[in-house]
Protein backbone atom coordinates (compact mmCIF):
# COMPACT_ATOMS: atom_id res chain seq x y z
CA UNK A 1 0.00 0.00 0.00
CA UNK A 2 3.03 2.42 0.82
CA UNK A 3 4.23 1.47 -2.75
CA UNK A 4 1.24 2.29 -4.51
CA UNK A 5 0.50 5.22 -2.48
CA UNK A 6 4.70 6.76 -3.68
CA UNK A 7 3.86 6.14 -6.96
CA UNK A 8 0.88 7.89 -7.05
CA UNK A 9 2.58 10.69 -5.56
CA UNK A 10 5.36 10.74 -8.45
CA UNK A 11 2.83 10.94 -10.62
CA UNK A 12 0.62 13.60 -9.30
CA UNK A 13 4.21 15.41 -8.95
CA UNK A 14 5.35 14.91 -12.90
CA UNK A 15 2.02 15.84 -13.85
CA UNK A 16 1.09 18.87 -11.83
CA UNK A 17 4.99 20.02 -12.84
CA UNK A 18 5.87 23.17 -15.39
CA UNK A 19 3.93 22.13 -18.72
CA UNK A 20 7.68 21.82 -20.45
CA UNK A 21 8.45 19.38 -18.43
CA UNK A 22 5.24 17.27 -18.87
CA UNK A 23 6.30 16.37 -22.76
CA UNK A 24 9.96 15.45 -21.47
CA UNK A 25 9.05 13.25 -18.87
CA UNK A 26 5.94 11.22 -20.59
CA UNK A 27 8.60 8.58 -21.63
CA UNK A 28 9.37 8.58 -17.83
CA UNK A 29 5.63 8.00 -16.27
CA UNK A 30 4.62 5.10 -18.68
CA UNK A 31 7.39 3.23 -16.46
CA UNK A 32 5.37 3.96 -13.03
CA UNK A 33 2.18 3.58 -14.43
CA UNK A 34 3.39 0.05 -14.97
CA UNK A 35 4.83 0.26 -11.08
CA UNK A 36 1.15 1.61 -10.30
CA UNK A 37 -0.18 -0.83 -12.04
CA UNK A 38 1.81 -3.85 -10.56
CA UNK A 39 1.16 -2.08 -7.06
CA UNK A 40 -2.63 -2.01 -7.58
CA UNK A 41 -2.78 -6.27 -8.91
CA UNK A 42 -0.47 -6.67 -5.82
CA UNK A 43 -3.35 -4.84 -3.37
CA UNK A 44 -6.18 -6.64 -5.20
CA UNK A 45 -4.42 -9.92 -4.61
CA UNK A 46 -3.84 -9.16 -0.94
CA UNK A 47 -7.24 -8.04 -0.62
CA UNK A 48 -9.06 -11.28 -2.38
CA UNK A 49 -6.30 -13.75 -0.32
CA UNK A 50 -7.73 -11.57 2.81
CA UNK A 51 -11.34 -11.90 1.80
CA UNK A 52 -10.88 -15.40 1.40
CA UNK A 53 -9.06 -16.10 4.47
CA UNK A 54 -11.71 -13.87 6.38
CA UNK A 55 -14.72 -15.65 4.54
CA UNK A 56 -12.84 -19.19 5.21
CA UNK A 57 -13.15 -18.30 8.82
CA UNK A 58 -16.41 -16.99 8.85
CA UNK A 59 -17.45 -20.67 7.54
CA UNK A 60 -15.31 -22.16 9.96
CA UNK A 61 -17.15 -20.29 12.59
CA UNK A 62 -20.88 -21.12 10.92
CA UNK A 63 -20.11 -24.75 10.25
CA UNK A 64 -18.76 -24.71 14.48
CA UNK A 65 -21.97 -22.94 15.35
CA UNK A 66 -24.22 -25.32 12.73
CA UNK A 67 -21.97 -28.76 14.49
CA UNK A 68 -23.03 -26.70 18.08
CA UNK A 69 -26.50 -26.25 17.67
CA UNK A 70 -27.09 -29.57 16.15
CA UNK A 71 -25.11 -31.02 19.08
CA UNK A 72 -27.74 -29.34 21.53
CA UNK A 73 -30.93 -30.40 18.84
CA UNK A 74 -29.78 -33.62 19.56
CA UNK A 75 -28.82 -33.73 23.12
CA UNK A 76 -32.06 -32.34 23.60
CA UNK A 77 -33.45 -34.93 21.75
CA UNK A 78 -31.74 -37.46 24.05
CA UNK A 79 -32.90 -35.28 27.17
CA UNK A 80 -36.51 -35.43 25.93
CA UNK A 81 -36.76 -39.46 25.14
CA UNK A 82 -34.70 -39.89 28.29
CA UNK A 83 -37.32 -38.00 30.36
CA UNK A 84 -40.03 -39.84 28.53
CA UNK A 85 -39.00 -43.08 29.47
CA UNK A 86 -38.20 -42.05 32.49
CA UNK A 87 -41.54 -40.54 32.88
CA UNK A 88 -43.54 -43.94 31.40
CA UNK A 89 -41.34 -46.06 33.83
CA UNK A 90 -42.13 -43.39 36.69
CA UNK A 91 -46.45 -44.01 35.40
CA UNK A 92 -46.24 -47.31 34.21
CA UNK A 93 -46.53 -49.40 37.45
CA UNK A 94 -49.42 -47.03 39.30
CA UNK A 95 -50.97 -47.22 36.20
CA UNK A 96 -50.71 -51.50 36.23
CA UNK A 97 -51.66 -51.42 40.17
CA UNK A 98 -54.72 -48.93 38.77
CA UNK A 99 -55.75 -51.48 35.90
CA UNK A 100 -55.12 -54.68 38.23
CA UNK A 101 -57.66 -52.43 41.05
CA UNK A 102 -60.39 -51.62 38.48
CA UNK A 103 -60.03 -55.53 37.27
CA UNK A 104 -60.42 -57.11 40.81
CA UNK A 105 -62.97 -54.69 41.43
CA UNK A 106 -64.78 -55.99 38.13
CA UNK A 107 -63.67 -59.33 39.14
CA UNK A 108 -65.76 -58.83 42.95
CA UNK A 109 -62.46 -59.18 44.28
CA UNK A 110 -62.78 -56.64 47.62
CA UNK A 111 -61.19 -58.25 50.12
CA UNK A 112 -57.59 -56.88 48.18
CA UNK A 113 -56.93 -52.75 49.18
CA UNK A 114 -56.34 -50.29 46.31
CA UNK A 115 -53.34 -48.38 47.14
CA UNK A 116 -51.94 -46.45 44.33
CA UNK A 117 -48.35 -44.57 44.62
CA UNK A 118 -47.07 -42.12 41.42
CA UNK A 119 -48.65 -38.77 40.85
CA UNK A 120 -51.26 -36.98 42.70
CA UNK A 121 -54.10 -37.10 40.82
CA UNK A 122 -53.31 -40.87 40.33
CA UNK A 123 -53.24 -40.99 44.22
CA UNK A 124 -56.37 -39.35 44.11
CA UNK A 125 -58.10 -41.94 41.97
CA UNK A 126 -56.57 -44.80 43.90
CA UNK A 127 -57.99 -42.83 47.16
CA UNK A 128 -61.36 -42.99 45.09
CA UNK A 129 -61.19 -46.60 43.91
CA UNK A 130 -60.19 -47.83 47.63
CA UNK A 131 -63.36 -45.67 48.92
CA UNK A 132 -65.49 -47.77 46.06
CA UNK A 133 -63.98 -51.15 47.29
CA UNK A 134 -65.32 -50.79 50.78
CA UNK A 135 -68.59 -49.49 49.62
CA UNK A 136 -68.85 -52.50 47.23
CA UNK A 137 -67.45 -54.59 50.36
CA UNK A 138 -70.29 -53.28 52.64
CA UNK A 139 -72.90 -53.64 49.97
CA UNK A 140 -72.23 -56.79 49.41
CA UNK A 141 -71.61 -57.53 53.08
CA UNK A 142 -75.34 -56.34 53.25
CA UNK A 143 -76.48 -58.38 50.77
CA UNK A 144 -75.34 -61.51 51.97
CA UNK A 145 -76.54 -61.04 55.49
CA UNK A 146 -80.06 -59.71 54.43
CA UNK A 147 -80.00 -62.95 52.29
CA UNK A 148 -79.29 -64.86 55.42
CA UNK A 149 -81.69 -63.46 57.13
CA UNK A 150 -84.21 -63.97 54.69
CA UNK A 151 -83.61 -67.42 54.31
CA UNK A 152 -83.82 -68.06 58.05
CA UNK A 153 -86.91 -65.71 58.96
CA UNK A 154 -88.63 -68.49 55.64
CA UNK A 155 -87.26 -71.81 56.89
CA UNK A 156 -89.39 -71.16 60.39
CA UNK A 157 -92.99 -70.45 58.71
CA UNK A 158 -92.27 -73.18 56.01
CA UNK A 159 -91.38 -75.75 58.41
CA UNK A 160 -94.84 -75.12 59.79
CA UNK A 161 -96.52 -75.05 56.98
CA UNK A 162 -94.74 -78.40 55.73
CA UNK A 163 -95.82 -79.72 59.19
CA UNK A 164 -99.33 -78.72 59.02
CA UNK A 165 -99.81 -80.21 55.22
CA UNK A 166 -98.53 -83.54 56.38
CA UNK A 167 -100.68 -83.50 59.36
CA UNK A 168 -103.57 -82.82 57.13
CA UNK A 169 -102.48 -85.45 54.34
CA UNK A 170 -102.05 -88.32 57.79
CA UNK A 171 -105.81 -87.43 58.33
CA UNK A 172 -105.06 -85.76 62.27
CA UNK A 173 -107.82 -83.30 61.65
CA UNK A 174 -110.18 -85.64 60.05
CA UNK A 175 -110.51 -87.89 57.00
CA UNK A 176 -110.40 -85.89 53.55
CA UNK A 177 -112.29 -86.12 50.91
CA UNK A 178 -110.07 -86.81 47.11
CA UNK A 179 -110.44 -82.83 46.11
CA UNK A 180 -109.23 -82.11 49.64
CA UNK A 181 -106.43 -84.68 49.01
CA UNK A 182 -105.33 -83.85 45.91
CA UNK A 183 -105.11 -80.10 47.49
CA UNK A 184 -103.26 -81.25 50.27
CA UNK A 185 -100.74 -83.05 47.86
CA UNK A 186 -100.29 -79.91 45.84
CA UNK A 187 -99.27 -77.73 48.67
CA UNK A 188 -96.57 -80.71 50.02
CA UNK A 189 -95.18 -80.84 46.62
CA UNK A 190 -95.03 -76.93 46.65
CA UNK A 191 -93.69 -76.60 49.97
CA UNK A 192 -90.59 -79.09 49.21
CA UNK A 193 -90.02 -77.31 46.09
CA UNK A 194 -89.58 -74.12 48.11
CA UNK A 195 -87.61 -75.70 50.83
CA UNK A 196 -85.04 -76.75 47.83
CA UNK A 197 -84.95 -73.20 46.82
CA UNK A 198 -84.38 -71.54 49.70
CA UNK A 199 -81.63 -73.94 50.71
CA UNK A 200 -80.16 -73.55 47.14
CA UNK A 201 -79.63 -69.67 47.94
CA UNK A 202 -78.26 -70.61 51.21
CA UNK A 203 -75.83 -72.75 49.66
CA UNK A 204 -75.28 -70.47 47.01
CA UNK A 205 -74.34 -67.72 49.25
CA UNK A 206 -72.68 -69.67 51.50
CA UNK A 207 -70.52 -70.63 48.65
CA UNK A 208 -70.03 -67.10 46.88
CA UNK A 209 -68.81 -65.97 50.54
CA UNK A 210 -66.52 -68.65 50.74
CA UNK A 211 -65.03 -67.89 47.13
CA UNK A 212 -64.02 -63.98 47.99
CA UNK A 213 -61.82 -65.85 51.51
CA UNK A 214 -59.56 -68.15 49.64
CA UNK A 215 -56.33 -69.95 51.57
CA UNK A 216 -54.07 -70.08 48.74
CA UNK A 217 -51.55 -72.90 48.64
CA UNK A 218 -49.11 -74.71 46.12
CA UNK A 219 -51.28 -77.72 45.09
CA UNK A 220 -50.10 -80.47 42.45
CA UNK A 221 -53.51 -79.55 39.92
CA UNK A 222 -53.70 -83.14 38.39
CA UNK A 223 -53.66 -84.74 42.28
CA UNK A 224 -56.46 -82.36 43.04
CA UNK A 225 -58.35 -83.81 39.60
CA UNK A 226 -57.69 -87.16 40.52
CA UNK A 227 -59.23 -86.79 43.79
CA UNK A 228 -62.49 -85.23 42.35
CA UNK A 229 -62.77 -88.02 40.50
CA UNK A 230 -62.22 -90.80 42.54
CA UNK A 231 -64.53 -88.74 45.12
CA UNK A 232 -67.36 -89.28 42.41
CA UNK A 233 -66.19 -92.76 41.66
CA UNK A 234 -69.55 -94.63 42.55
CA UNK A 235 -72.02 -92.15 40.27
CA UNK A 236 -69.99 -92.36 37.36
CA UNK A 237 -69.93 -95.94 37.54
CA UNK A 238 -73.77 -96.94 38.10
CA UNK A 239 -74.19 -94.92 34.77
CA UNK A 240 -71.03 -97.30 32.71
CA UNK A 241 -68.94 -94.37 32.36
CA UNK A 242 -65.22 -94.38 31.14
CA UNK A 243 -63.61 -91.24 32.67
CA UNK A 244 -60.41 -90.51 31.59
CA UNK A 245 -57.83 -87.91 32.94
CA UNK A 246 -54.74 -86.63 30.95
CA UNK A 247 -52.13 -84.15 31.34
CA UNK A 248 -48.58 -83.57 32.86
CA UNK A 249 -48.83 -82.85 37.07
CA UNK A 250 -48.59 -78.92 37.01
CA UNK A 251 -48.78 -76.89 40.15
CA UNK A 252 -50.05 -73.47 41.38
CA UNK A 253 -51.51 -71.35 44.47
CA UNK A 254 -55.12 -72.17 45.18
CA UNK A 255 -57.51 -72.83 47.37
CA UNK A 256 -57.89 -76.63 46.98
CA UNK A 257 -60.71 -76.72 48.90
CA UNK A 258 -62.92 -74.05 47.13
CA UNK A 259 -61.30 -75.53 43.69
CA UNK A 260 -62.22 -78.66 44.19
CA UNK A 261 -65.50 -78.16 44.37
CA UNK A 262 -65.79 -76.07 41.85
CA UNK A 263 -64.37 -79.35 39.79
CA UNK A 264 -66.80 -81.61 41.50
CA UNK A 265 -69.98 -79.40 40.16
CA UNK A 266 -68.31 -79.64 36.59
CA UNK A 267 -67.92 -83.38 36.48
CA UNK A 268 -70.87 -83.60 38.46
CA UNK A 269 -72.76 -81.69 35.77
CA UNK A 270 -70.97 -84.00 33.12
CA UNK A 271 -72.15 -87.41 34.54
CA UNK A 272 -75.52 -86.41 35.03
CA UNK A 273 -75.25 -85.07 30.96
CA UNK A 274 -73.73 -88.02 29.75
CA UNK A 275 -75.47 -90.98 28.23
CA UNK A 276 -74.84 -94.32 30.09
CA UNK A 277 -71.46 -95.90 28.56
CA UNK A 278 -70.81 -92.78 27.31
CA UNK A 279 -67.27 -91.32 27.99
CA UNK A 280 -65.50 -88.28 30.14
CA UNK A 281 -62.40 -86.73 29.49
CA UNK A 282 -60.54 -84.60 31.89
CA UNK A 283 -57.71 -82.77 30.79
CA UNK A 284 -54.93 -80.36 31.94
CA UNK A 285 -52.57 -78.46 30.16
CA UNK A 286 -50.22 -75.73 30.77
CA UNK A 287 -50.12 -72.14 28.76
CA UNK A 288 -47.40 -69.38 29.64
CA UNK A 289 -48.34 -67.96 32.50
CA UNK A 290 -51.64 -70.19 32.49
CA UNK A 291 -53.34 -73.27 32.83
CA UNK A 292 -56.10 -75.08 31.86
CA UNK A 293 -58.41 -77.39 33.29
CA UNK A 294 -61.11 -79.17 30.78
CA UNK A 295 -64.01 -81.20 31.44
CA UNK A 296 -65.78 -81.86 28.53
CA UNK A 297 -68.74 -85.38 28.18
CA UNK A 298 -70.57 -87.00 25.48
CA UNK A 299 -73.80 -85.45 26.29
CA UNK A 300 -76.09 -83.40 24.58
CA UNK A 301 -74.44 -80.61 25.04
CA UNK A 302 -75.82 -76.92 26.09
CA UNK A 303 -78.66 -75.45 23.39
CA UNK A 304 -77.38 -72.39 21.59
CA UNK A 305 -79.95 -70.26 23.80
CA UNK A 306 -78.46 -70.97 26.51
CA UNK A 307 -75.01 -70.43 26.42
CA UNK A 308 -75.22 -66.82 27.15
CA UNK A 309 -76.66 -67.81 30.44
CA UNK A 310 -75.28 -70.60 31.48
CA UNK A 311 -73.17 -69.18 34.17
CA UNK A 312 -75.87 -67.12 35.89
CA UNK A 313 -77.08 -68.22 39.01
CA UNK A 314 -80.63 -70.32 39.15
CA UNK A 315 -80.55 -70.20 35.19
CA UNK A 316 -81.87 -73.88 34.20
CA UNK A 317 -81.25 -74.56 30.68
CA UNK A 318 -83.13 -76.20 28.26
CA UNK A 319 -81.66 -79.52 27.80
CA UNK A 320 -81.93 -81.81 30.71
CA UNK A 321 -81.65 -85.33 30.99
CA UNK A 322 -85.22 -87.18 30.98
CA UNK A 323 -83.86 -89.56 33.92
CA UNK A 324 -82.20 -87.46 36.47
CA UNK A 325 -83.92 -84.67 38.83
CA UNK A 326 -84.03 -81.63 37.64
CA UNK A 327 -81.07 -79.08 38.91
CA UNK A 328 -81.02 -75.87 40.97
CA UNK A 329 -78.93 -73.96 38.38
CA UNK A 330 -76.49 -72.95 41.13
CA UNK A 331 -73.62 -75.31 40.08
CA UNK A 332 -72.16 -73.28 37.14
CA UNK A 333 -72.98 -69.73 38.93
CA UNK A 334 -70.57 -71.36 41.92
CA UNK A 335 -68.29 -72.98 39.50
CA UNK A 336 -67.65 -69.03 37.99
CA UNK A 337 -67.53 -67.50 41.24
CA UNK A 338 -64.83 -70.01 42.61
CA UNK A 339 -62.64 -69.69 39.31
CA UNK A 340 -63.16 -65.10 39.40
CA UNK A 341 -62.20 -65.65 43.46
CA UNK A 342 -58.87 -67.01 41.99
CA UNK A 343 -58.21 -64.60 39.68
CA UNK A 344 -59.01 -67.25 36.17
CA UNK A 345 -62.03 -67.81 33.85
CA UNK A 346 -64.43 -70.61 33.35
CA UNK A 347 -65.81 -70.48 29.50
CA UNK A 348 -67.93 -73.00 27.61
CA UNK A 349 -65.71 -73.70 24.46
CA UNK A 350 -67.15 -74.87 21.21
CA UNK A 351 -67.37 -78.52 20.55
CA UNK A 352 -69.14 -81.08 17.73
CA UNK A 353 -70.99 -83.06 20.33
CA UNK A 354 -72.01 -82.82 24.13
CA UNK A 355 -70.33 -79.86 26.29
CA UNK A 356 -66.78 -78.75 27.10
CA UNK A 357 -65.75 -76.66 30.04
CA UNK A 358 -62.55 -74.79 30.46
CA UNK A 359 -61.21 -73.49 33.65
CA UNK A 360 -57.95 -70.68 32.81
CA UNK A 361 -56.00 -69.93 35.88
CA UNK A 362 -52.88 -67.32 35.96
CA UNK A 363 -49.34 -68.11 37.06
CA UNK A 364 -49.31 -71.67 37.34
CA UNK A 365 -45.65 -73.54 37.46
CA UNK A 366 -44.76 -76.41 36.95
Amino acid sequence: MARWRTRIAGIAERLDGPRGLRLEDESALAPLFRELEAASAAITAQVRQLGDARTARLQDEFEAARRGFAQQVLGAIVLAAGAAVGFGVWLARPLRRLEQAVLGLGENRLDQPVQIDGPADLRSLGQRLEWLRLRLQELDEDKARFLRHVSHELKTPLAALREGVALLEDGVAGALTDDQREVARILAHNTRTLQAQIEDLLRFNAAAFAARRLSRRPVELRALMQQVVDAQRLQWQARQLQVRLAGEPVSAAVDAEQLSMALANLLSNAIRYSPVGGGIELGVATRPGAVWLDVADQGPGVAEGDRARIFEPFYRGQTQPDDAVRGSGIGLSIVREVVHAHGGQVSLLEASHGAHFRIELPHATD
